[in-house]
């Protein structure tokens, strides 16, 4: 198991359906947790009943069907799907419609879904989802890319409340992949991924969803920035190394033979 899931940290999330498949055929008897710690990229579905897309995941997938948050049905309809409580299902909607304000403040577009669902030790789980299509033919407002897609996955288990505080455990997971295709640059190729864990105890007198939004607003800085230095970072410095610039190469002479 430790090697399979060395082998999907290393694997282009462009094969990472593929390479999860033939893993379930050579390890039948781990399925279960390879399709709960394997994070692939996200899939999007049309809700019929109100025009909307909604994310696919392994948090709101009953059998083959899909649960939409907008209007709370199975796609394909499922007769007897898993739903949340009532309350939870009011704080779900919630927190889809202040979700959807900070996808459109921070990608420009995109698309989310907020799932919740109740906890075995008398908590919740939160999981809130963004994609982002950044490619000529996306739906965002900057297609400079050839092809380009951001998959974000935060998942958060709330703790029961004590004394007017709660234990949250933030999981968060960006997937990463674009590429581009001009005559300035030719083509270039770059993804990957990326997952952190934050743990913290906080006062619910603010709301959970208050609480939740803060740590997923401060987790995705965390995961910008270290994309930002390791990948971009990282390539930067190696391309500039191999092909310098040519004020540099002018300013660098090689030894005389």
């Amino acid at each position: 198991m430790e090697a399979a899931m060395g082998l999907m940290r290393r694997m282009h999330p462009k094969h990472t359906e593929t390479a999860l498949s033939a893993l379930l055929s050579l390890m039948p008897d781990h399925s279960s947790d390879l399709l709960s710690q394997v994070d692939q990229p996200l899939q999007v579905l049309c809700d019929v009943d109100c025009g909307k897309e909604f994310i696919l995941c392994e948090y709101n997938r009953d059998a083959d069907s899909y649960r939409s948050p907008w209007s709370n049905k199975y796609h394909p309809p499922l007769d007897e799907g898993i739903f949340p409580s009532s309350e939870l299902r009011k704080l779900e909607i919630e927190a889809n419609d202040v979700f959807a304000v900070y996808r459109d403040q921070y990608y420009e577009g995109g698309i989310s879904s907020v799932y919740i669902w109740e906890d075995d030790n008398e908590g919740f789980v939160a999981c809130f989802l963004i994609k982002k299509d950044g490619s000529k033919t996306g739906q965002g407002r900057r297609g400079y890319l050839q092809e380009g897609q951001w998959d974000a996955i935060h998942v958060i288990q709330v703790g029961p409340e004590e004394e007017g505080t709660a234990n949250y455990c933030l999981t968060s997971t960006v997937m990463l992949s674009m590429t581009t295709d001009n005559q300035a640059s030719g083509t270039f190729s770059l993804s990957g991924s990326i997952r952190r864990q934050m743990n913290t105890h906080l006062s619910v007198a603010d709301t959970h969803l208050c609480n939740m939004g803060r740590m997923i607003e401060e987790m995705e800085s965390k995961l910008r920035n270290s994309l930002d230095q390791v990948y971009f970072g990282k390539t930067r410095e190696m391309v500039c190394t191999l092909r310098p610039p040519a004020e540099l190469a002018q300013q660098v002479r090689l030894p005389e033979s």
